[in-house]
């Protein structure tokens, strides 16, 4: 390497943020992921192995994706090819997967094909991957944060073996921040500073999970320290990242994922835990009608006739919501959010409509008996329609037992929970 372009790599490498240069170098050097790296794991023995067909990756940012994929390219005696689905077409990818072909034929060099995002690839992206990948000319390593049963079409997927990386702890973000701020080459090393452990507590609660942000924030407070500052300070640590980035994807596993854990909570009477994910989708950004009707369904599904004020709780929080908007139609959510949460709990109503339902779609359907048929037309009595009907006002009771089926059918079975208690001996006296 000549002189000038030693100092341009030089000056590249300076130019990089702290991520980048922090990227570890080796296997020894990469931290968390201990599920699917760790001594014995099915990763680790095809990485000694080199035994790399088809991996996918998949997890949130800033886990370890790109570098792991990386770091199987270096371990790997392979050509390595990386591409990046967002910024590739279909002329790029072939072109790619024919010089692999060819370096395949000529050298028997085989070629590890690198795609990052992967998830941006549509279907026909996808199907012209797959022949190279099932006939072993490249061996797929990609990464993307959308969850590939979702993303990937079947084939492809049924082809690779899939590795989901998790948010790392906040012991390895500090052993992340504490890497960075001891490596005199590429890190802080040469700098000496004293960080307080309430320093790496708060960067690493910060950061939810994810390295590269915890390392950014750890490079906006060091670099904008004077010189002859030789402590990092909490304070000096809030203002460099001054707001939580809160991670939700939209349209990806966070919406469902979280609605989900919202609804269970619900559905599980933790009040604590409701309003937690309640707070957390509010926070991202979530559509806060969206929520309004997630509550106004488990009123009725999770709560139903055991509490039925619990319905109108919930459809005053969302015609609340529609009055008086954003930010204070948080509070109506969480009353109603909260009154789900804590009132008693059935499913009976729910299950009553859908095994209904079941037996009108599988089933015969029961005609209308006469005497409950429409007898208000002319002719009407000549057909014997509304013929015996009694009127259950009539009744001293307001109550008279009379068949409203033509043959017996089961599907409300209440509970003994909440106001179910009461229509449970409601009909025990009704005879049934």
């Amino acid at each position: 390497m000549s002189l000038f372009a030693s100092i341009e790599a030089s000056h590249l490498e300076d130019a990089k943020p702290l991520a980048a240069r922090m990227r570890p170098r080796n296997l020894n050097e990469f931290i968390g992921q201990s599920h699917v790296l760790g001594e014995g794991t099915l990763l680790r023995r095809m990485l000694i192995a080199d035994r790399i067909h088809s991996v996918v990756f998949y997890g949130p940012p800033g886990v370890g994706k790109t570098t792991l994929a990386e770091l199987i390219a270096k371990s790997s005696k392979r050509r390595f090819i990386a591409l990046n689905a967002a910024a590739t077409g279909v002329k790029e990818l072939r072109e790619a997967l024919d010089e692999s072909r060819e370096r395949l034929k000529s050298s028997g060099t085989k070629t590890l094909l690198f795609v990052d995002e992967l998830h941006h690839f549509n279907k026909q992206q996808q199907n012209v991957l797959l022949p190279d990948v099932e006939q072993g000319v490249v061996s797929l390593v990609a990464a993307t944060t959308a969850n590939p049963f979702f993303a990937l079409i079947a084939p492809l997927l049924s082809r690779s073996q899939i590795f989901e990386l998790k948010p790392l702890s906040t012991e390895e973000i500090k052993a992340v921040l504490r890497q960075a701020l001891s490596d005199e080459t590429r890190g802080y090393g040469q700098k000496n500073l004293k960080v307080p452990e309430e320093v790496f507590d708060f960067l690493a609660a910060s950061s939810d999970g994810d390295a590269r942000r915890a390392l950014l924030a750890l490079e906006i407070a060091v670099e904008s320290l004077d010189s002859r500052v030789l402590e990092l300070t909490l304070e000096i640590a809030q203002e460099s990242l001054q707001k939580k980035a809160i991670r939700y994807d939209k349209s990806g596993d966070d919406h469902y994922d979280v609605i989900s854990a919202f609804i269970k909570s619900m559905r599980g009477s933790d009040a604590d835990a409701t309003i937690y994910w309640l707070a957390r989708m509010l926070e991202a950004g979530e559509e806060p009608r969206f929520i309004a009707r997630r509550i106004v369904i488990a009123a009725s599904e999770d709560v139903g006739m055991a509490d039925p004020q619990a319905l109108v709780v919930a459809m005053a929080a969302a015609q609340a919501l529609e009055m008086i908007g954003m930010p204070e139609g948080r509070i109506p959510l969480a009353q109603a959010a909260i009154y789900v949460a804590t009132a008693p709990k059935s499913n009976a109503s729910y299950n009553a409509i859908n095994q209904a339902l079941s037996d009108i779609q599988k089933q015969y359907i029961l005609p209308v008996p006469n005497h409950l048929r429409d007898g208000h037309y002319p002719g009407a009595k000549r057909l014997g329609h509304g013929e015996g009907y009694q009127y259950p006002h009539d009744a001293p009771d307001g109550w008279v037992k009379q068949d409203y089926l033509t043959e017996p059918r089961s599907y409300y079975t209440p509970t003994d929970r909440g106001y179910e208690q009461e229509v449970s001996r409601r009909r025990q006296r009704q005879g049934d």
